[in-house]
């Protein structure tokens, strides 16, 4: 049996392959080496995966934010060799995932547009180079906490328009006393922000949300594509959610930049079992 796995901080997505090709879908809690030891992962996989299993497990492949340097893969890694003993296991980063899904064996430049952004060149096998995202203070723009906490900010200081303000407040009922709590003083202010960019999807007709949401998009292009060789003649691949859903205004602003749009996958993991395939 083959398993391939995209993880977040929050859940895990898992792909059983057998022998004859089936393929079973499992989702577990999310395994992030910069959150959690690998002792923590072992029981999460001995509970939420290892009932499903049926059968010899021959190869390994996981892909995981946080996956970030020789470091954290190998607290990943220790784990499912705990749990898979006699496997052959391949952890990476999330990066290399999309890569892998958005571009295959093929040359080009793949992009991460979810909670949080990143992007590299990749020659078809390797990733040669990655500008920083620099995450949600320093960077990421272009992805759900950036645009989240443009949003956010608009409306507290009453940039937004006065009639999408009342049907902001309408929609989540949330004081500004609160907003400052959760962003400030609780962990994952990424994904608390990121969840305001189903407004702007809900509203993307009004001027202010096509123009907010282009804008970020636009920032993402100049702070961090423009850095690639050949940026203008690769393909400019993406996945997650937030390139999923803008992909009309995504589109829009590459064509207008003169970069060459390639795929859009809203979550990289079949892509994946055919790349492992």
């Amino acid at each position: 049996m083959k398993m391939i796995a995209d993880s977040g901080s929050t859940k895990t997505a898992w792909r059983l392959v057998d022998v004859e090709g089936n393929i079973q879908s499992v989702q577990t809690e999310g395994i992030n080496p910069f959150y959690q030891e690998s002792a923590e992962m072992v029981s999460t996989l001995k509970e939420s995966l290892l009932p499903y299993i049926k059968g010899q497990v021959n190869e390994v492949y996981f892909y995981g934010a946080g996956c970030a340097n020789e470091g954290k893969c190998a607290v990943v890694k220790n784990a499912l060799r705990e749990v898979f003993p006699g496997s052959a296991i391949e952890v990476a980063s999330d990066l290399v995932g999309a890569a892998r899904a958005v571009c295959g064996h093929e040359s080009g430049i793949a992009c991460i547009l979810g909670t949080g952004s990143n992007s590299c060149y990749y020659d078809g096998e390797e990733l040669k180079l990655n500008v920083s995202p620099l995450g949600l203070i320093l960077g990421d723009e272009g992805s759900g906490g950036v645009i989240g906490r443009k949003v956010i900010a608009d409306y507290l200081k009453e940039i937004m328009p006065g009639y999408l303000r009342e049907k902001f407040y309408e929609t989540y009922q949330i004081s500004a006393p609160e907003i400052m709590d959760r962003v400030y003083r609780k962990p994952y202010p990424n994904r608390f922000l990121a969840q305001f960019t189903r407004f702007l999807s809900e509203n993307i007709t009004e001027p202010y949300c096509s123009h907010l949401v282009g804008e970020s998009f636009r920032e993402f292009v100049s702070r961090n594509l423009v850095h690639y060789p050949h940026y203008r003649t690769l393909p400019v691949n993406f996945a997650g959610s937030v390139a999923w859903y803008f992909s009309e205004q995504l589109e829009k602003v590459l064509k207008e930049e003169g970069l060459r749009l390639g795929c859009i996958v809203r979550d990289p993991i079949d892509a994946l079992v055919d790349y492992h395939s």
